[in-house]
């Protein structure tokens, strides 16, 4: 339990030290910002793989066609989530750092919260339910790899939250409750497979589901708009190779 729970603390506190970048970029170009998320796609993918996906098959006694059920479950998960908040560079202004002075600024702020939340969540899910299958160099791979994308998201959201005219101290204060839902996502992940084993290939399966589904869906079009498309498919195939150099040194 005490590996889990630091794996919680790394990967929460991952967006802190994103956080804490961003304040010194303050506002990165465009183009660095789609390679960042990009080489963090690249690394989710990986992990989500071999990570979640295979053991989620080496653990169920019907292998793929539960793994297959809990794959597109995850997917739409996140897609429901997508239906009760805004995505999350349509409230963030993303790519340009620009926010619409005729919205309210104290509802995008909340909006902005909401949508993070969503998406940090299944991401502590992961963590938390990897851990539960008992192999720790998977599990540390997935929350390493949480971590790592955890960065670069933390960087990019700052600029547009200071332009909101939010105060720094708030904005890291927004940043270490945004790290502390996926610290709670972590542990009540390993606590439900705790206490239900069985539906260990299920919950694994729609974590992978749920990453993938987010990086297909929102990371990889987001980092492919404006220049610099080719610097940024080099970006996540160096992630996904970086992942399986460190699966290769945790073997």
């Amino acid at each position: 339990m005490e590996i889990v729970f630091l794996s919680a603390i790394g990967v929460g506190f991952s967006t802190i030290l994103g956080a804490l970048l961003g304040f010194i970029l303050k506002k990165p170009s465009m183009k660095f910002n789609n390679i960042m998320l990009s080489f963090a796609s690249g690394v989710m993918l990986s992990a989500s793989i071999w990570g979640l996906i295979v053991p989620a098959i080496e653990y169920s006694a019907y292998s793929f066609i539960i793994t297959i059920i809990g794959v597109f479950c995850g997917a739409l998960l996140i897609e429901l989530c997508n239906k009760a908040v805004p995505h999350l560079h349509s409230i963030t202004g993303l790519n340009d750092g620009h926010i619409s002075a005729n919205e309210d600024k104290i509802n995008k702020v909340l909006l902005f919260v909401i949508a993070i939340g969503v998406h940090n969540l299944p991401e502590g899910l992961a963590t938390g339910v990897s851990f539960g299958t008992g192999n720790i160099k998977d599990a540390i791979m997935v929350a390493l790899a949480i971590a790592l994308q955890n960065i670069p998201e933390g960087m990019i959201i700052i600029a547009p939250m200071l332009s909101l005219g939010i105060s720094k101290w708030r904005t890291l204060c927004i940043a270490f409750l945004t790290g502390a839902i996926e610290i709670i996502g972590t542990l009540v992940g390993y606590l439900l497979v705790s206490i239900v084993g069985s539906i260990l290939p299920f919950l694994l399966a729609l974590a992978g589901g749920s990453m993938i589904y987010v990086i297909a869906d929102e990371l990889i079009p987001e980092t492919h708009e404006g220049n610099g498309k080719k610097g940024v498919s080099y970006a996540l195939l160096a992630g996904f190779c970086l992942m399986i150099v460190i699966n290769s040194l945790l073997n």
